[in-house]
């Protein structure tokens, strides 16, 4: 067979003509080939070429804080220049700081699709196919009747759109998602063979590596990996190969070891690959007892042993503490979108990464999982809610966030719980005598009359026959097909000022008002999640 070849980060820039349609196999940094990203931007910058190229990845593509980290950016960063690139369409962009300037100024045309279904599109090119069927997005901003995905005026005015809208499809509504014609496929290994065959073994996620790899290789392109080092043909057991040498045909080596991050957080982490195990009984965050607490407290509820779940970023994440707290941490079998299942996931910069990862699924596949309705409990974040009980978590401020995986996970975990302060923008509680103490409101409101950006619909989640619950400090609310319903209210918090005049509209209200939310919530140690699971019941 014909063996790829072993070329250097430059040569494989002057490779990448104008027009390309390039897809990397990347979460935040990890999977990112830097040394490659770093000699395309230099060559733009000194000659004008490549030029007009597209971009895909579904997870995100950048390095949050590691962007300007001594003066370098980082990941998809490398690419935010006018006239260098023309299409982007991907999940998520808040973590690459300059291509979101990029988008947001409409230097580049923009479309936002959900992760799972950038996957399951890669899946479907593979086979020579020119997309496909999703139910994901249906009536939120990816839906065409609304926006199509198009997060700037350069993508609205385009005559390349993205997703189709199908209202009978075997008596079903239905979208198709369009992908680009895929030329370049770019990822990053650890070990590769003289016969091109890559391993991931100092790799925290398998990505959709291979999917890439197959999709490009169908349209007639061409794959490009970087690597750690180079090993003998023989050498790399065969269960090990994510990429077979069949789908390679250039290999970078790199030289600037110090670029690689291993996740966004930082370098190697053999406790994320399953090469080490480490003690994770004592590393659960301290919590201050507050009213974040008791909203942590009250999602813990709605476990239940032996569950499937999903945490979201940011306060979802710290329902895990809560549940190490109560000693019962590892009730639940927690899975990211990245592909890792088990173990304990890792927050912050560090996140889909987990402690002690149990298995490690390829992106695609794993996402199988999430959109065949496998997930029981998810914990995701409350961004804004309009008065249909539809959530806005990608556009927040006017800054493109990104809907990431949280379309397809939040649509079909069969429990859905938005956790969140009530008002954002340095609202402050306490808790006395065990009731809760608003010490300062939040600036601004969550619950408002209209979001600018729809990324989750309760009527579909209703119509799919989904539980959903929005739970925050002072109240809970159920959603129903008639929007929200106020089902439960804190001691201590008056329905009129705390709740009614701190939203843009009024929710149902059931007969005789809320019900109380539990007293125990608001003792300062707790001790009672795991009798009242146990009294629940298991899975």
């Amino acid at each position: 067979m014909s063996k790829p070849k072993f070329i250097t980060a430059k040569e494989a820039a002057y490779l990448i003509n104008d027009g390309d349609n390039i897809a990397v196999a990347t979460f935040g940094c990890s999977g990112t080939p830097e040394e490659i990203l770093m000699e395309v931007e230099k060559r733009f910058l000194e000659t004008s070429h490549p030029k007009s190229i597209g971009y895909t990845h579904a997870a995100g593509g950048g390095g949050f804080a590691a962007t300007k980290e001594n003066g370098f950016c980082r990941c998809e960063d490398h690419l935010a220049h006018t006239g260098l690139m023309e299409r982007w369409v991907c999940s998520h962009s808040a973590c690459s700081d300059f291509l979101t300037e990029q988008l947001m100024s409409n230097k580049i045309a923009g479309w936002n699709l959900p992760l799972g279904t950038l996957l399951q599109v890669y899946k479907e090119q593979a086979r020579g196919m020119k997309g496909a069927l999703s139910q994901c997005g249906l009536n939120t901003f990816v839906d065409p009747r609304v926006d199509g995905g198009a997060i700037n005026q350069l993508a609205k005015d385009s005559k390349e759109q993205f997703v189709e809208y199908i209202p009978d499809f075997r008596g079903e509504e239905i979208l198709f998602f369009k992908g680009m014609d895929l030329n370049v496929g770019w990822m990053r290994g650890t070990k590769a063979d003289k016969n091109g065959n890559i391993s991931t073994d100092r790799e925290p996620y398998n990505l959709e590596m291979l999917t890439i790899a197959q999709a490009v290789r169908a349209n007639g392109g061409k794959v490009f990996v970087q690597v750690e080092e180079v090993v003998e043909t023989g050498t790399i057991h065969p269960k090990m190969v994510k990429v077979p040498g069949i789908y390679v045909d250039y290999i970078v080596v790199e030289t600037q070891p110090e670029r690689r991050l291993s996740t966004t957080g930082g370098k190697y982490n053999p406790a994320f690959t399953g090469e080490a195990k480490v003690d994770v009984s004592t590393g659960a965050d301290v919590i201050p007892f507050d009213g974040v607490k008791v909203a942590l407290r009250r999602t813990a509820m709605e476990v239940t042993l032996g569950a499937k779940a999903n945490f979201g970023l940011g306060m979802p994440q710290m329902v895990g503490s809560i549940l190490a707290e109560e000693g019962i941490s590892g009730a639940l079998t927690l899975i990211s979108e990245s592909g890792a299942v088990g173990g304990v996931p890792a927050a912050g910069i560090n996140f889909g990464a987990h402690y002690n990862v149990e298995s490690l699924s390829d992106q695609g596949d794993h996402f199988n999982f999430f959109d065949g309705g496998g997930l029981e409990f998810g914990a995701f974040g409350l961004g804004e809610v309009d008065q249909n009980g539809d959530l806005n978590t990608s556009l927040m401020g006017g800054v493109l966030k990104g809907v990431g995986g949280f379309m397809n996970i939040c649509a079909t975990s069969r429990l859905a719980v938005f956790i969140g302060t009530f008002t954002a923008g340095g609202i402050k509680t306490h808790i006395e005598d065990g009731k809760l103490v608003i010490d300062k409101e939040g600036k601004f409101k969550k619950f408002v009359k209209k979001i600018p950006q729809n990324s989750f619909s309760l009527k579909q989640a209703v119509h799919d026959g989904h539980k959903i619950l929005y739970v925050t400090e002072r109240c809970v609310f159920v959603g129903t097909a008639q929007g929200l319903l106020l089902s439960e209210i804190a001691p201590g918090i008056d329905l009129q000022t705390h709740i009614l005049d701190q939203m843009e509209f009024k929710p149902i209200i059931p007969e005789g008002g809320p019900k109380l939310m539990p007293a125990e919530l608001f003792q300062e140690k707790w001790g009672g999640l795991k009798a009242y699971l146990e009294a629940k019941g298991a899975i």
